[in-house]
C-alpha cells in the first residue's frame, strides 16, 4: 500500500530559523545590547545612513555592525571607517540574512562590549521581512527616487517594521513622489509606525533619527536594568 506524507518545507523552515532568532535576542537581551536590523533597496542610502549614525555616535557609544551582502567588503569597510567594529556576512547569493547568519557573526565578538548593534541586511523588499534576526527594531530605509507606491506593493516589508526612515527628501522638488499617498499607504499596513524624513546629504532630518535612536536605547536600557 503506498502512503503519501506531505512536507511543509518553508514553514519547517520558518519555525528553525524563528528559535534561532530567539536565541540571538536572548543572547543580545543577557549582553543588554540594544540591537537593530536595517533594511532596505538596493540604493535606498542604509549604509550612508549608518555611516551618519555612526559620525553621531561614536566614540561616546561602542558600536557593532554587522553587515549583509551577496558579495564584497565594501560596506564593512566604510563601516570600520566611521568608527565601528565591523563584521561582514557574505551570503554567496541569499537574498537576506538570516538568525543563523547572524548568529555566526555575533559568536565572533564579545557582546557585552558594546552599547549598539546595526545589523545591515541585504538589499531586498521581499525575503528580509520574512525572517527574523532576533534584533530589538526592525527599521526600513525607504528613499525619494524608489517611488511612492512601495508600501502598497510591498506590504510585508512594510507591515513589519517599528520606523521608517524616508531618505533623499531634497530631491522632492525633481521627482513625482506623492508624500500623502506614501504616508497613507503604510498607515494601513502599520498605523503606529513613525516615520522619518530626512536627506542623508543634506544632513536635514537626521537629527530626528538620532533622537529616535537615543530615546529607543534609553527605553531598552530601563527595561533590562
Amino acid at each position: 500500500m503506498n502512503e503519501q506524507q506531505k512536507i511543509t518545507i518553508v514553514q519547517n523552515i520558518m519555525n528553525a530559523n524563528d528559535g534561532l532568532a530567539e536565541q540571538n535576542r536572548q543572547n543580545l537581551l543577557s549582553a543588554r545590547l540594544f540591537s537593530i536590523n536595517i533594511m532596505a533597496s538596493p540604493g535606498a542610502g542604509k549604509t550612508t545612513l549608518i555611516e551618519k549614525t555612526l559620525h553621531a555616535f561614536t566614540p561616546s557609544h561602542r558600536v557593532l555592525v554587522v553587515d549583509g551582502d551577496i558579495a564584497t567588503t565594501y560596506d564593512a569597510d566604510r563601516a570600520a571607517a566611521a568608527g565601528a567594529k565591523a563584521i561582514q556576512i557574505n551570503t554567496g547569493g541569499d537574498c537576506h540574512l538570516d538568525a543563523m547568519m547572524v548568529s555566526r557573526a555575533l559568536s565572533q565578538t564579545t557582546l557585552s562590549e558594546y552599547d549598539l548593534l546595526i545589523v545591515e541586511n541585504v538589499g531586498n523588499l521581499v525575503c528580509p521581512a520574512n525572517f527574523e534576526l532576533g534584533t530589538y527594531k526592525n527599521v526600513l530605509v525607504a528613499s525619494v527616487p524608489e517611488g511612492d507606491d512601495k508600501p502598497h506593493k510591498y506590504p510585508g516589508m512594510y507591515r513589519g517594521v517599528d520606523v521608517v526612515v524616508l531618505n533623499k527628501i531634497d530631491l522632492l522638488p525633481y521627482v513625482d513622489f506623492d508624500s500623502e499617498f506614501f504616508s497613507k499607504g503604510l498607515q494601513v499596513l502599520n498605523p503606529n509606525v513613525e516615520i522619518i524624513p530626512l536627506s542623508c546629504r543634506t544632513n536635514e532630518g537626521l537629527e530626528k533619527w538620532f533622537g529616535w535612536l537615543n530615546k529607543e536605547m534609553d527605553i531598552f536600557k530601563k527595561e533590562t536594568s
